[in-house]
Formats: structure tokens, sequence, C-alpha cells
């Protein structure tokens, strides 16, 4: 069976900058959240690194998944 379509590192390459931004954002709110408990608050710079760091990981298991519903849909029979 030849596959159809994008392929994992495909997707994961387009989704990567909005992965990357998640995170980065969800970085530095965990930093804000921390904050309360006496621990410093990151940098805009920092969250961006560290976002671009974590992201890459997340964004290939999202692609993953992207990819398995992707041929779910191409093997579903159409009746």
């Amino acid at each position: 069976m030849i596959r159809e379509g994008w392929t994992k590192r495909q997707i994961a390459l387009v989704l990567y900058p909005f992965g990357a931004g998640a995170m980065a954002v969800n970085v530095f709110f965990a930093s804000l959240i921390g904050s309360w408990v006496g621990l410093p608050v990151l940098s805009t710079g920092w969250s961006i690194l560290i976002g671009a760091l974590i992201g890459l990981p997340a964004t290939l298991a999202f692609s993953t998944h992207i990819r398995r519903l992707m041929d779910s849909a191409e093997n579903q029979d159409i009746d």
C-alpha cells in the first residue's frame, strides 16, 4: 500500500511554528504561576528559547496523531 499525502515530517515542519509558539506561551505562563511560590518569572527570550526546544517533540507527536487520522480517514469505506 502506497501512502498518499504528506509525511509526518512534512506535517511537523508546517506546524512547528505554531507548536513552538504555543509552548513558549505555556512556558511563560507557567513561570508566572511559579512566581506565586517565589520562583523567578522568565523573560520573553528565555520563554521563546525553551518553547522552541520543547515545541519540537510536541509538534512531532501531534503530526503523528494527524497522520494517523489521515490514514484512518483514507481507509474508511464510503457506503
